[in-house]
């Protein structure tokens, strides 16, 4: 047997330190190696995260004392960088505006740094006093000269100071840059009030040149040269951000006010090059718009091309509150149904996407957008009037500039031939049968839930179609004895193995009792506000058959047993069988003597009674209904 003498492990020690020893030569003999050293060592005790706030701030300082002068030399290293990010982090406002000032001339390269564009970005966010100084530098720059937009690591630290942190003004000055060299240069002589004007964005310094149409034409063919430029060039990443999108609204909206066949040209040549790029658009807030507006006013071939260019993201729009506009806009003025059931309404509709968007407010709009369009009981006055926006395109409704200034409104063609009227009623119906079909597979559950269950009611009251599938499922959610004998509270119906009945969540009360009345209760008008696709006396007939069974045990139990929270869904039943327009039909005087036989017998009517006594609610009115039977 051999042994190992060691030798091979001795020379493989020996060589590491030689290596070792070659590596710190090397560094020794970089530039400034002893700056960066002492640097590295100040800095690892300042960035620690297990000492005090004083020592911190004593560690910072002597930092601060050892790169002060030299902050250029470190910043662009690879790594050295993170020494004056952790300076500026910790540091008070001294030490930015140090850092800052050292900085000063350096910005633009700072941005187009791989390491040296987190500092910048730190600066803008941290030192707002040298925000304008920074975003100022950055003008001449960004689609010239250094094509800041177009950089690979610029053009995320101009996006993120556009979107995050300019305020108004400097975003105006930022999307300045695209308007062309021309504006660039006389914008410095302009007077206080063409300095408004210019705030105003692309309309604004139109309104400047006054009516000499060939400067015009030159700003316009500057901004469309610069888009095209950035669309030419979809691998720089430059298409997503936010400035391209608000460069590329102002110019759409010029050319929307414009009004002639030139203007259509324009903007027939800029949706060919952006078509295969809108996705990246649609959510930001300019972004979406200038999609909405393509669709607006664009024929049937480029709606279907959005479309197209749209399906694979269908789902993820309908999760953001931007990207969903556009999907909205889409079903109000794409005459072709058919297109809009495949493209749209039909990946809207699938059981495992409806489930996804059930559960946030976002996703809710999207699936009630399909039955009620700009329903308040979803969206905002302030959603509604953005919507609103793409409807005089669609219905040839515009405005003229006359002599004195003032808009004139002008009726010609719309780009949609369809009423909305019949487009939405054909939207409903396609969307309808799938789901009433969800609703029959999942809508007892989903009952149980809050927000879910003001979409279960709406599509009941709205889809079109029929819906006897649907209203029996529901029904059959509610024939479990009652009370449940669980113990778990209506608060969290959820915190034991057996839930709590239905009619004991608040909510799924309240959908049953909507469901029975024919529409949700209108609070500002004091009356429910009927719906035409729903008939709640045959909902109350299947309910007096399915949930009172052979003998009425389960509603009577609601009415005499527990807390006694059916109270008000038993007396919108009775309703619901006494109304006028029932009173002819022999299976609605079946279900009514049925309950009535159920209810009214003084052994029943005494224990309701009692419930008054308990403090349970609803008392009064279940009386006054079952008085009606």
């Amino acid at each position: 047997m051999q042994v190992d003498s060691g030798e091979g492990k001795t020379s493989a020690r020996e060589s590491h330190i030689a290596q070792k020893v070659l590596q710190q030569s090397r560094k020794a003999a970089r530039p400034h190696s002893d700056l960066i050293s002492e640097a590295k060592r100040v800095w690892a005790l300042a960035r620690s995260q297990s000492i005090s706030a004083n020592e911190r701030k004593k560690h910072i300082t002597e930092l601060m004392n050892v790169v002060r002068g030299k902050v250029k030399l470190i910043v662009f290293k690879h790594d050295a960088s993170r020494i004056i990010q952790t300076l500026v982090k910790y540091g008070g406002k001294a030490e930015r505006e140090e850092v800052c000032e050292e900085l000063k001339g350096s910005y633009s390269d700072s941005a187009k740094n791989r390491y040296a564009k987190f500092l910048l970005l730190k600066l803008i966010r941290l030192l707002p006093s040298h925000r304008t100084d920074i975003l100022s530098s950055f003008h001449g720059h960004v689609l010239s000269r250094s094509r800041l937009l177009l950089h690979r690591e610029a053009s995320g630290v101009l996006a993120d100071a556009f979107e995050l942190y300019a305020n108004g003004a400097q975003r105006a000055e930022l999307v300045k840059e695209f308007y062309g060299k021309e504006v660039a240069l006389f914008s410095q002589k302009q007077d206080q009030d063409d300095k408004g004007k210019s705030s105003k964005g692309l309309i604004g310094v139109l309104e400047t040149m006054g009516s000499d149409k060939e400067k015009k034409a030159r700003v316009l063919a500057a901004v469309k040269e610069n888009l095209i430029s950035i669309f030419n060039n979809p691998d720089k990443g430059a298409v997503r951000h936010a400035i391209v999108h608000c460069a590329t609204w102002e110019y759409l909206d010029v050319l929307g006010r414009m009004q002639d066949s030139e203007a259509e040209k324009l903007r027939r040549d800029l949706f060919e090059n952006c078509a295969e790029l809108l996705p990246e658009m649609v959510h930001t807030k300019d972004g979406s718009r200038v999609v909405r507006e393509f669709l607006a006013r664009g024929i049937a071939k480029d709606r279907k091309t959005i479309l197209k260019t749209l399906k694979p993201h269908i789902e993820r729009m309908c999760l953001d509150d931007e990207a969903q506009m556009v999907l909205f806009t889409a079903v109000d003025v794409i005459d072709d149904t058919k297109l809009l059931q495949k493209s749209v309404v039909s990946i809207i509709t699938t059981p495992n996407t409806l489930n996804t968007l059930v559960k946030s407010s976002q996703g809710r709009r999207a699936i009630i957008y399909l039955l009620i369009p700009r329903s308040r009981r979803y969206f905002t006055i302030a959603q509604i009037r953005t919507l609103g926006d793409t409807d005089n395109a669609r219905d040839g409704v515009g405005s003229t500039k006359q002599g004195n200034g003032e808009g004139a409104m002008t009726t010609g063609e719309g780009t949609s031939k369809k009423s909305p009227e019949v487009r939405q009623e054909e939207v409903r119906r396609g969307a309808s049968e799938a789901l009433l079909t969800w609703v029959e597979e999942q809508g007892a559950e989903l009952a149980r839930e809050a927000a879910e269950s003001l979409i279960i009611a709406d599509i009941m009251l709205h889809a079109e179609g029929d819906k006897s599938s649907a209203s029996q499922a529901l029904l059959r959610g509610l024939t479990t004895p009652y009370p449940a004998s669980s113990t778990s509270s209506a608060s969290s119906p959820s915190s034991l193995s057996t839930p709590v009945h239905p009619l004991d969540l608040p909510h799924t009360s309240r959908l049953y009792k909507n469901l029975l009345q024919g529409g949700h209760f209108n609070h500002s008008l004091r009356t429910v506000e009927i719906s035409p696709r729903w008939d709640p006396t045959t909902f109350a007939v299947e309910f007096v058959k399915i949930v009172g069974g052979d003998d009425g045990a389960v509603i009577k139990d609601i009415c005499t047993k527990g807390e006694r929270n059916g109270s008000f869904v038993v007396a919108q039943l009775c309703e619901a069988l006494v109304r006028d327009d029932a009173s002819s039909n022999q299976e609605v005087k079946g279900s009514r003597e049925k309950l009535k036989q159920w209810l009214s017998t003084s052994e029943t009517l005494k224990a309701i009674e009692e419930g008054e006594k308990d403090g349970a609610k609803g008392i009064k009115v279940l009386l006054d209904g079952i008085g009606k039977l």
